[in-house]
């Protein structure tokens, strides 16, 4: 399943937005902000990358914002997926200069992140280009940012697989272990599930392989195995499973390890190890403005934790 922007769970994204925002105002609130800018000062500003990169995190950004200051005006000039260059403007922002401040860090992370969840994908999808390989990402996310980082990966082209525990059976070690074979773990499994819930299982070994087919698997996670058992066991598996590559995958040697013929490669690095693109926030507009009788309130969020939208982004 791929995320598309409209599609982020708005609960999911509002409660992200609303912790990185308390985590970065606390109790006391913006005090920089809150001391030298005037209350009713308005901003515009440009985000723009410093690097060359994937773009991805925009509505998110835009949550932030919006979460502040419903006034602030947030419109995107790059499109989520692009790749975008180095002092390419890719957001405008406008509006009350207190609350454009308070926001920007926040914005920033999230988009920096995001967009280098998004580069990276992007790099092992293009290194595969041409095989059956497709790239999908794992649970080794960042604790609380699954949903978004998940978006990222779908952003870079890559394919989302296994969101959390309730989403599959998926068969390691460790449960091998406890079980006692892999053979009475598929038995068990199946018998829980029916059946009609794929079931996968990882192995180590070209006999593990096929222990989990013998057993009844849908799929064989194949746990770093070198370049000849991947090969070895894409044969043992035509026909009557799905075939993953995971363990040890590296943008230099993705491109041999999706030759091998395997069906998906799950690399986790995709989402807790990926470079943060480099962008920043920068004031183009600023002015002092008295305010017209009738006009809101300027306010300030500097004094404690921000309200929380109900609305999605756009």
């Amino acid at each position: 399943m791929r995320w598309e922007p409209s599609r982020l769970p708005p609960h999911v994204l509002a409660a992200a937005v609303e912790r990185a925002l308390a985590e970065d105002l606390g109790q006391a609130g913006d005090l920089t902000t809150t001391a030298v800018v005037p209350e009713d000062a308005v901003v515009e500003a440009v985000m723009v990358p410093r690097a060359e990169g994937i773009l991805a995190g925009l509505p998110v950004a835009a949550a932030v914002f919006r979460q502040l200051d419903p006034r602030i005006s947030f419109v995107p000039l790059a499109a989520e997926g692009a790749l975008v260059r180095a002092g390419q403007p890719v957001a405008r922002i406008h509006g009350p200069a207190r609350s454009v401040l308070t926001g920007e860090r926040t914005a920033l992370n999230f988009v920096q992140h995001l967009s280098g969840v998004a580069t990276l994908t992007r790099a092992f999808v293009d290194r595969c280009a041409g095989t059956r390989a497709r790239i999908v990402d794992t649970r080794k996310t960042l604790p609380g940012l699954r949903a978004l980082e998940k978006y990222a990966v779908a952003t870079g082209g890559g394919t989302n697989y296994r969101f959390g525990l309730d989403d599959g059976i998926l068969i390691k070690d460790n449960h091998i272990a406890v079980a006692g074979s892999i053979g009475e773990a598929i038995r068990r499994a199946r018998s829980v599930t029916g059946p009609h819930l794929r079931i996968a299982v990882e192995a180590d070994t070209l006999e593990q392989a096929e222990e989990a087919l013998t057993a009844g698997a849908d799929h064989i996670l194949l746990d770093n195995m070198d370049l000849a058992d991947l090969r070895a066991a894409v044969r043992l598996c035509a026909g009557r499973a799905t075939t993953e590559a995971s363990g040890g995958i590296t943008l230099d040697n993705v491109r041999e390890v999706a030759e091998t013929g395997v069906d998906f490669i799950s690399i986790g690095r995709l989402t807790h190890s990926a470079p943060a693109l480099d962008l920043g926030m920068d004031v183009i507009l600023g002015t002092a403005v008295t305010a017209r009788a009738g006009s809101p309130p300027t306010g300030s969020p500097g004094g404690g934790r921000p309200p929380r939208s109900p609305e999605p982004p756009g």
